[in-house]
């Protein structure tokens, strides 16, 4: 007489873990501690400088005591290198937005130069600001992390700026355009504000209107023109008018 198998539990295998283990929650705690601290400093760095904040006045903003800051960071110019590295790649981010659009040249110039604004006078313009006024206070390293990313970023806008060159849409030389973009661009951190009625969209079009060039075409030509050339003079704004002349007298 044959005896009955028992029929034996069955238990799923344990999965192992990929990647990396999950965080507990006090770690993840203490990441959302040092971003507040990252935020705080921003803050505080655009609106007092970096030599008129204190570590106790950036402790004191996120509610810990003012030692604690060094467990997050080895020192205030440590701190200063983050946020402005933070800064940049946030403007690298929303760059990366525009780029994977795919749009002919102009439009492309016209969304690097709103997202550009964004960065500067939108609700997170603290950082942004660090970057074009503190950054002298970085050491010679730190200066150099810095610069690369600014590199990076400035190159997008250089081939765009050819591209536009080629096509006759751009109305000086490409070194040049790029360095009055920036400088009109970075400047509007100093006079703009909300309350003046002006939109970062009217913005965006003044400056697209100072460097957008509609060159004169016929009408069959344009036919058979590439398409970032048709619709250049299909969106550029209609340059001012010229005006006249002074009477003698």
């Amino acid at each position: 007489m044959m005896c009955a198998v028992r029929s034996l539990p069955t238990f799923e295998a344990a999965k192992r873990p990929r990647g990396r283990p999950r965080k507990t929650p006090q770690e993840r705690n203490e990441g959302n501690r040092r971003q507040d601290v990252v935020k705080a400093a921003a803050k505080l760095f655009r609106r007092y400088g970096f030599n008129g904040t204190s570590t106790r006045d950036i402790a004191c903003a996120v509610g810990m005591h003012s030692g604690s800051l060094f467990c997050h960071f080895k020192s205030k110019d440590a701190l200063l290198h983050e946020v402005i590295q933070e800064g940049m790649r946030s403007a690298m981010a929303r760059q990366m937005i525009v780029l994977l659009a795919e749009h002919d040249a102009v439009t492309t110039l016209r969304q690097l130069i709103r997202s550009h604004f964004e960065t500067i006078l939108g609700p997170n313009s603290d950082f942004m600001h660090v970057v074009l006024y503190e950054s002298r206070y970085l050491n010679a390293m730190q200066h150099k992390v810095i610069a690369k990313l600014q590199g990076e970023y400035e190159a997008t806008w250089t081939s765009v700026l050819q591209e536009l060159s080629l096509t006759g849409c751009l109305q000086v030389e490409v070194p040049v355009a790029r360095h009055l973009i920036f400088g009109v661009l970075n400047g509007s951190a100093q006079w703009f504000k909300s309350e003046m009625g002006i939109s970062i969209d009217d913005l965006t079009d003044a400056v697209v209107a100072l460097c957008i060039h509609v060159p004169p075409a016929k009408p069959d030509l344009m036919l058979n023109a590439p398409l970032g050339v048709r619709r250049c003079i299909r969106t550029t704004p209609t340059p001012w008018p010229i005006c006249p002349a002074r009477p003698n007298s």
